[in-house]
């Protein structure tokens, strides 16, 4: 299994969706968080909300991602690890577009990264929900 020991910082990136469950608005429809993290610190580097209708985040928005990314760390890892079946079309050509190796995994592969993000976003939810 992969775990964040394995990695140093900046080598791999991980981009996942952080909700389970569509984010709801009255005004603009329901929305997705995809998220940009490093594998080694288990940091975000930023969010962007997707319309719940779209498979995946768009060009713009993940270029926004990287642009974000690149500004923490002047530089872009070696891999990017994606949910298997998921980001496979913008997500894959922007990370071409900077030689950054794709490796698609199970996403339970990727809990030991990103669980503790899913989780804190669940309590968030439940404390607003008080």
């Amino acid at each position: 299994m992969l775990h964040p020991s394995q990695f140093q910082i900046n080598e791999a990136w991980i981009a996942f969706q952080l909700n389970e469950k569509p984010i709801h608005t009255e005004q603009d429809g329901s929305f997705n968080c995809f998220c940009l993290m490093d594998a080694s610190s288990c940091y975000i580097f930023g969010v962007e909300l997707v319309p719940a209708s779209e498979a995946e985040p768009s060009q713009l928005q993940i270029v926004r991602l990287l642009q974000a990314a690149w500004g923490k760390k002047r530089q872009f890892p070696k891999t990017l690890y994606l949910p298997k079946g998921r980001f496979q079309n913008a997500v894959v050509a922007e990370a071409a577009r900077r030689d950054i190796a794709v490796i698609s995994v199970e996403e339970d592969k990727l809990l030991p990264f990103i669980g503790d993000a899913r989780e804190g976003y669940r309590e968030h939810l439940l404390q607003d929900d008080r």
